[in-house]
């Protein structure tokens, strides 16, 4: 699998958080059920904004990823509650009938590992990777 990192936009430009560190920041957290109504993104536009359509092999893309999505790792949510790390093992629950998923939770939340830079112009190749899926 890729590096993976996690996106927003802001007043700044993109900003972009390694997953791999946001690891590293919850790895001392047992992990907790979160119900998956908690989970507001499944009701949001996420993958996909801007040019970035939804087309139909995007969404088989995503479905592969869904389907891949191993539940053994807990996701990731920003101290709001927002998820940082996780998408697809969420959507794989959901799929599956759970009423919850195992979630860690940030104590704060991190200054972006890189800010402005655009998605295509992040580092993906070469880098250590944590093996997870997402």
């Amino acid at each position: 699998m890729r590096k993976q990192y996690h996106l927003r936009d802001s007043e700044r430009g993109l900003f972009a958080w390694d997953v791999d560190r946001l690891v590293q920041l919850t790895s001392d957290q047992n992990p907790l059920d979160v119900p998956l109504d908690n989970i507001k993104e499944l009701d949001e536009t996420f993958w996909f904004s801007g040019s970035d359509a939804p087309t139909c092999r995007r969404v088989a893309e995503h479905t592969q990823l869904i389907n891949e999505a191993n539940l053994d790792h807990p996701i990731i949510l920003d101290p709001a509650g927002r998820v940082m790390d996780g998408m697809h093992r969420v959507c794989n629950a959901l799929i599956k009938g759970s009423k919850t998923i195992k979630a860690v939770r940030l104590r704060f939340m991190p200054k972006p590992d890189f800010v402005g830079v655009p998605a295509d112009h992040l580092p993906y190749e070469g880098a250590e990777l944590s093996g997870r899926d997402d």
